[in-house]
């Protein structure tokens, strides 16, 4: 990359095979976002949509893994909106990006390129901590990227659901301690739920859930074994030193 302004990194993902310009400071991308792109199922020639893509990490590092996908990056922030595009364009990954509120109805979709049934996968990974729980942040875009609203769920599945095709499949990141609240949220026009627990030591409590859910699915619930970052000396396991470095996937990827 070009000699970096005041402000923002230059930061390699994946091993290096993925080069992100972020800002320095704000809401930066990060495991969470490494950990959505391993467990996104895509296959070569899918039209994969990633919700709150901030610089483009996850759905980036979609295209990394996945061949010939075409990826349409959304965010709200016109700011990060330009990165993703300026990070699409120096990793010569193929992208649209379209600068919408996720929100938005669909007339407003659909004008933006992102009309009913026509996307074969959906990743997002959207603000989750809860507002009475969370410390106000003076940085705008990192409050919008991290606190949820009462309605956040519900509005961002909605809005998966309408894009994709039957059968599609929406992948997400939530906190563990609202899984309730996403089988909830998936209950109308998605099924066949499969959710990995993840947990920062074999000891702890899971923190966060990484679900899959199909549209139209009907197959049971299934329930992984949980993902453990870290070793009890607390260091990254085997599997996800792979996972960060690209060289491994989380089982939700398989379909």
């Amino acid at each position: 990359m070009t000699e970096l302004p005041d402000g923002f990194t230059d930061d390699a993902f994946l091993g290096g095979r993925l080069r992100l310009r972020q800002p320095r400071a704000g809401h930066r991308a990060g495991h969470d976002a490494m950990l959505l792109a391993a467990a996104t199922a895509a296959r070569p020639g899918d039209r994969v949509a990633d919700f709150g893509a901030g610089v483009g990490a996850a759905g980036l590092a979609v295209a990394r893994r996945v061949p010939a996908v075409r990826i349409a990056l959304i965010e709200i922030d016109e700011a990060l909106a330009a990165l993703a595009r300026q990070n699409a364009a120096s990793n010569a990954i193929p992208a649209e990006v379209i600068a919408i509120d996720v929100a938005s109805g669909a007339a407003t979709f659909a004008a933006a390129g992102l009309a009913p049934d026509s996307f074969d996968v959906v990743l997002m990974n959207p603000p989750f901590n809860e507002s009475r729980r969370h410390r106000s942040s003076p940085d705008k875009s990192r409050e919008t990227a991290h606190v949820a609203t009462a309605t956040t769920l519900q509005t961002w599945t909605r809005a998966a659901r309408r894009i994709l095709k039957t059968g599609g499949v929406l992948t997400l990141i939530w906190r563990a301690d609202a899984l309730a609240e996403v089988v909830a949220g998936l209950d109308r026009g998605f099924g066949s739920l499969t959710i990995l627990p993840v947990h920062g030591t074999a000891s702890a409590p899971a923190n966060r859930v990484l679900v899959r859910a199909i549209k139209g699915g009907r197959a049971p619930t299934a329930l992984c074994p949980g993902l453990m970052l870290n070793d009890e000396s607390g260091l990254p396991t085997k599997q996800v030193q792979d996972i960060l470095a690209g060289k491994g996937t989380l089982p939700l990827a398989k379909l």
